[in-house]
């Protein structure tokens, strides 16, 4: 009874504090520990993703195990596939996910939202030849301009059953290259969404992630907001490197169980 209730007392802390100071830091993965949390031993690769005639370098990891597994494809921030991205491709696998991390700026800084749709519809493709998921469990995640293309894209390509978006920008677009906000297709939204940011986002102010999830609620569209008071933009990484503070293993495991929890149903 008294380890239930340290137990209890820690899930209310993180519900009510989200974040603690820099000094705050931690070893474990996870700061709320799951007594049913299953470790896969898992294998990491480079592979080539082609899309429209132009060969993409990608980094995929797997559990080495033959069953059928739910995938993800993880959009790296505008900073590019840094080695945190790999280490958290690698961390995710480990959960039992096939994980698909495409480097999307491999011939321009900022392609056209046409350029990097058709690069994670071939994603989909490469991940529906592997015998090793299933196809009817694949999920989007993104960081930071990958965000934004997490609330883009998951309205609009079918194949993804839920999506995690880290800090983006929903009403960034409406140019020539983005001709679409995020904030235009929310009526297309069938999956449900969980929105990780915090309240000290100088890039993409906190104001406009409440302005986008009144706009979700009221469309009557399914979705998880978690906020991290005074953490800021990219806080998931730090110097390149994947973030050991409370806040970012915290929503690391935000993340990974509302995986669980909408891709993992039926496997």
């Amino acid at each position: 009874m008294k380890h239930l209730l340290l137990y209890l007392l820690l899930i209310s802390f993180v519900g009510m504090s989200g974040c603690i100071d820099d000094t705050g830091e931690i070893d474990d993965v996870n700061t709320v520990q799951d007594d049913n949390l299953t470790s896969f031993e898992a294998e990491g690769s480079e592979i080539e993703i082609v899309s429209d005639g132009m060969t993409y370098p990608a980094y995929t990891a797997a559990p080495s195990t033959e069953d059928k597994k739910p995938a993800i494809i993880l959009i790296h921030s505008f900073n590019g596939l840094e080695q945190g991205y790999i280490d958290l491709t690698d961390e995710m696998a480990a959960e039992g996910y096939v994980v698909l991390s495409p480097e999307w700026q491999t011939y321009e800084t900022s392609p056209s939202d046409a350029v990097v749709e058709q690069l994670i519809r071939e994603c989909i493709a490469y991940l529906e030849t592997r015998p090793d998921v299933d196809i009817e469990s694949i999920g989007l995640t993104g960081f930071c301009a990958g965000g934004r293309y997490t609330m883009l894209l998951l309205p609009e390509i079918e194949e993804f059953k839920s999506g995690v978006a880290w800090y983006g920008f929903p009403y960034s677009g409406g140019d020539e290259n983005r001709p679409e906000k995020p904030s235009d297709v929310v009526e297309d939204l069938n999956d449900p969404m969980l929105i990780i940011h915090g309240t000290n986002d100088q890039a993409s102010n906190i104001s406009d992630i409440y302005r986008y999830a009144r706009g979700l609620d009221a469309a009557d569209k399914y979705f998880e907001l978690k906020i991290y008071q005074g953490e800021p933009h990219g806080f998931m990484l730090d110097d390149g490197q994947l973030s050991r503070s409370f806040a970012a293993r915290d929503a690391y495991w935000q993340m990974t169980k509302f995986f669980d929890r909408t891709l993992k149903q039926e496997v």
